[in-house]
């Protein structure tokens, strides 16, 4: 920044200084959306891709809501294309009076143009002919769309927005109607152009469920050996999805009746279905128009403020507890769907992940409170077992505020306010000060060690700590390990957290390189993703990457932290291209040499002790002998001096480390909550996807 900022003054001072018209550019077109795709489907990875389907399949939605469509047809084609067609009335391709070209063209390579900015073609909608669908055009590097009108299909295509032929006519069945795109993402947009079909399948079946009625296909074709069909089709809308999410969940209502509601109020017609679980974790699904609303919204705000204050009043007007329950308190463990159908949507941004309709709160609040508080009037049983929990997540949000106070209170007024267990810094600059958190007492002393004592801190923790995805507040203040981590990171936790009291502006995961290394990162990193986040959005968080092998030729030594590398230094030292596992065969019928003695001592259940003499060889031990080479696998930081370990993990001159950035929030906040959270399901799903993709796995 300081090297951007001398420039920009000498700049400045060299005369450099005219700022005129020829310095405004104007991009035409859709040139807007391809410099800047992200303010458009959010971001150009993973998500930012399937976007680009949703906004195609919205277009057959808006149609499906208005009563003209009965089916969506949603295909994975080879070569990176995909295909969407539905029955509606089809894309106008009459001119259009304002730019002299038909519909279609204009739609799909005018921005702002659709047939939902005037309000009489849709009542309500969703998506918006010309605002999506151009802006997938724009993004594609081939798109092709037909429309089925009065008996004729009229076709076009595209490349990157921009028309590559004239709009064509030919004869075509007189019953047929609708609009069929196929398109494939621009290379130069997308770095990895991927789609996951399972993403694709929920989505999908989320649709169906809210859109009564409508038959949904989806195929994947992309492998011809092993394609998939899919249909989807329900009547009963998002009762049915509730009852589909508990299963999927593999939880149970601690209540009998699901409470669901459907009506309206200033036209605004308002869904909601919603069950109590065992778990502790809080599911609202909000939509607005059939589209989900990621960041939620007016819509969802109205529904938690109609939530929490029914039940307060409940309490006040049928029990004699005096205890007046949080949001939070009346979340836990919730499973809940809000949709409401709005003529005039206001969405935060082309993505639509945020309603922004005051009128959609109002609406919302007044249906759900009416008919929430009829419920609980009713169901008197049910509504003693909801207060049930709502108390119990009461008790233990008290709890963990305790704790939380407590922890604070040590880091202000106590003399030993850091954990004894942190070896500290000499330095109390934060900006060049860095915090290793290690796991296991060999570690942690190795780490110690090895540590440059002026800038570098080391909190070793004692096993695994705990996943805070599956627990209360309450629990997790109460655990040491992480109680250490507040105390020593200084930066206080939940609504006392404070960025500018941070002690280390580096602090590096330095976990072992196996299974168990991976899970503890995973739970440290799920810590400081979910209480933490402002750390990793600032580029605080690291992990150290250690070597897996040493390799020794006489004196000289090298270090290799992946299989790839070991091989290249293999190859290197030795002119030959290593083949391991041959040399392995021939290792095990070498002569007792390299063997060593150990003593074993085992307690039998009568309490007398032997021993036994086990013999060991290098292969057991993790060293591996080609060709006059010795190579170790490191298995744990443990295992190394602290010669080694500095020289390989903590030297910043020499180490590897790798920033933790969240660039899709939302996709970060999915994978946490299927990798660590407690559904089974998601989990199973996502190991058989990826397990074939593992290497290096340690067993």
């Amino acid at each position: 920044m300081a090297n951007n900022t001398e420039q920009n003054n000498n700049d400045f001072n060299n005369g450099v200084e005219s700022y005129t018209a020829k310095d405004i550019y104007v991009l035409e077109g859709l040139e807007p959306v391809r410099r800047r795709p992200g303010m458009y489907i959010g971001s150009t990875g993973q998500a930012g891709l399937h976007h680009l389907i949703w906004e195609i399949v919205d277009n057959g939605l808006d149609e499906a809501m208005a009563g003209f469509c009965k089916s969506i047809e949603v295909t994975l084609l080879p070569n990176n294309r995909v295909s969407i067609l539905d029955d509606g009335r089809g894309i106008p391709i009459d001119i259009h009076p304002q730019t002299k070209k038909s519909a279609l063209e204009t739609v799909l390579t005018t921005l702002h143009a659709g047939a939902k900015f005037g309000g009489k073609s849709y009542k309500i909608a969703g998506g918006l002919h010309g605002v999506g669908a151009s802006v997938v055009n724009a993004l594609s590097k081939y798109m092709r769309a037909e429309v089925y009108r009065d008996g004729f299909t009229y076709y076009q295509e595209y490349h990157q927005g921009k028309p590559v032929t004239k709009l064509m006519k030919e004869k075509g069945d007189k019953n047929k109607h609708g609009t069929f795109i196929v398109f494939e993402p621009d290379p130069e947009i997308f770095k990895e152009i991927k789609f996951d079909w399972k993403t694709i399948l929920d989505h999908l079946r989320e649709q169906a469920y809210l859109t009564k009625k409508v038959k949904i296909k989806f195929t994947d074709k992309r492998d011809e050996n092993n394609e998939k069909h899919y249909v989807f089709y329900f009547s009963s809308g998002i009762v049915a999805f509730l009852r589909y999410l508990i299963d999927a969940r593999e939880t149970k209502s601690i209540h009998k009746q699901l409470f669901y509601v459907a009506d309206t109020y200033n036209d605004i017609q308002v869904e909601v279905a919603m069950v109590y679980t065992e778990d502790i974790e809080t599911v609202e699904i909000s939509f607005a128009n059939n589209i989900k609303t990621g960041e939620g919204g007016m819509h969802l705000t109205g529904f938690r403020s109609a939530l929490t204050r029914v039940l307060n009043d409940y309490i006040k007007n049928h029990t004699k507890e005096n205890i007046s329950l949080t949001g939070d308190d009346v979340r836990e463990g919730l499973l809940a769907i809000i949709s409401v159908k709005i003529k005039e949507p206001q969405f935060e941004g082309q993505t639509k992940a945020k309603l922004g309709n005051p009128e959609a709160r109002v609406a919302v609040e007044q249906i759900m409170s009416s008919s929430f508080r009829d419920f609980l009037e009713k169901n008197p049983d049910d509504a003693k077992k909801i207060l049930d929990k709502c108390f119990i997540s009461a008790k233990a949000r008290e709890a963990a505020k305790t704790a939380r106070d407590s922890v604070l209170r040590k880091s202000v007024f106590e003399t030993a306010t850091l954990p004894g267990k942190l070896a500290d810094c000499i330095s109390k600059k934060p900006s060049e000060s860095e915090l290793f958190i290690v796991e296991g007492e060999s570690a942690g002393g190795s780490t110690k060690q090895a540590r440059d004592r002026n800038i570098q801190a080391v909190l070793p923790l004692r096993g695994k700590i705990l996943n805070v995805e599956k627990a209360r507040l309450d629990k997790m203040m109460s655990s040491e390990e992480i109680k250490a981590i507040i105390l020593a990171l200084g930066t206080a936790i939940s609504e006392n957290f404070d960025l500018n009291k941070l002690r280390y502006h580096k602090i590096i995961l330095a976990a072992d390189a196996d299974c168990d290394g991976a899970h503890i990162r995973t739970l440290l990193l799920t810590l400081f993703f979910r209480y933490f986040r402002p750390l990793v959005e600032s580029g605080h968080i690291y992990i150290a990457q250690p070597p897996l092998y040493r390799i020794q030729k006489g004196k000289e030594v090298y270090y290799a932290y992946n299989e790839e590398q070991k091989e290249q230094i293999l190859k290197k030292i030795t002119n030959l291209s290593p083949s391991l596992e041959k040399q392995k065969a021939n290792d095990k019928n070498k002569n007792d040499k390299n063997k060593i003695q150990i003593t074993i001592e085992s307690e039998e259940e009568d309490q007398s002790h032997q021993e036994s003499e086990h013999e060991i060889s290098d292969q057991e031990m993790g060293i591996e002998n080609y060709k006059g080479v010795s190579i170790q696998r490191y298995k744990g930081l443990g295992e190394m001096n602290p010669e080694q370990l500095w020289e390989t993990t903590m030297d910043p001159q020499k180490r590897v480390l790798w920033k933790v950035t969240v660039k899709d929030a939302e996709e970060a906040d999915k994978l946490f909550t299927i990798l660590m959270g407690d559904e089974v399901l998601p989990r199973k799903k996502f190991i058989e996807a990826y397990a074939k993709k593992v290497r290096n796995l340690d067993i």
